[in-house]
């Protein structure tokens, strides 16, 4: 059983720093096969796909995030980190990871954490 727990939300001013976590459990990294993505969900809006990790490693990012958020994996934890640089308000939003065998729909949810930008 594949569980999500991510961590590292908080709030922050305009142009500063935030790292995400979203430690896997179940499920192994390195062992591929698996997409990866990263969500956000802003009050009162849809939620979007912002970052999107292909089974053969490739990272996407949106263009409203794009050269800002990076993605990084910790194998030895087995953690993915989103790192976002740079922030803006229209950045705050519940964050969630996600992971699964296919795109949609996806597998497995992590819990979301909340970042502000102010």
């Amino acid at each position: 059983h594949v569980q999500l727990v991510e961590s590292g939300g908080g709030s922050v001013q305009a142009g500063g720093s935030l790292k995400l976590s979203c430690a896997a459990s179940g499920y192994n990294l390195n062992s591929g096969g698996y997409y990866m993505g990263w969500f956000r969900q802003a009050l009162g809006m849809s939620r979007e796909r912002i970052a999107l990790v292909d089974r053969d490693g490739t990272t996407s990012f949106t263009d409203s995030v794009k050269g800002r958020f990076t993605i990084t994996k910790d194998y030895d934890w087995n953690i993915w980190y989103l790192q976002m640089n740079n922030l803006k308000p229209e950045d705050s939003a519940t964050y969630y990871c996600a992971a699964g065998p296919r795109l949609e729909p996806w597998a497995y949810w992590g819990q979301g954490t909340q970042v502000t930008v102010s």
